[in-house]
C-alpha cells in the first residue's frame, strides 16, 4: 500500500473542498482505496491531502491524469503542489 501526500495552498478552503467532495467517484475509479484531508492550523488555505493505493504506479498515475490537474484548476488550487509518497511499515 503506498501514500501519496499533496500538500498546496488553496484560494478559498470551503470552494476547494465542495470540488474535492464531488469527485470522490474520479478518485475510486483511479485507485485511491482511502483518503484524509488535512487543514493546517495556523492557515485554513494550507491543505494537506493523503490519497492510499494498491502500488506506487497506481499513484503516480493518478497525480498525472488530466481529470486530477482539471479538478485542480477547477479548485483554485493557489500552488505548485508538494507530493511525497510513503510505505507503511
Amino acid at each position: 500500500m503506498t501514500t501519496a501526500f499533496i500538500q498546496h495552498k488553496v484560494t478559498d478552503y470551503a470552494d476547494w473542498k465542495a470540488v474535492y467532495d464531488s469527485v470522490g467517484q474520479m478518485q475510486k475509479d483511479d485507485g485511491v482505496v482511502a483518503q484524509a484531508v488535512y487543514q493546517s492550523v495556523e492557515d485554513p488555505n494550507d491543505v494537506t491531502v493523503t490519497h492510499e493505493f494498491a502500488s506506487l504506479e497506481a499513484a503516480q498515475a493518478f497525480l498525472g491524469s488530466d481529470d486530477l490537474k482539471q479538478a485542480m484548476e477547477h479548485a483554485h488550487v493557489a500552488s505548485k503542489p508538494t507530493v511525497w509518497f510513503g510505505n507503511k511499515v
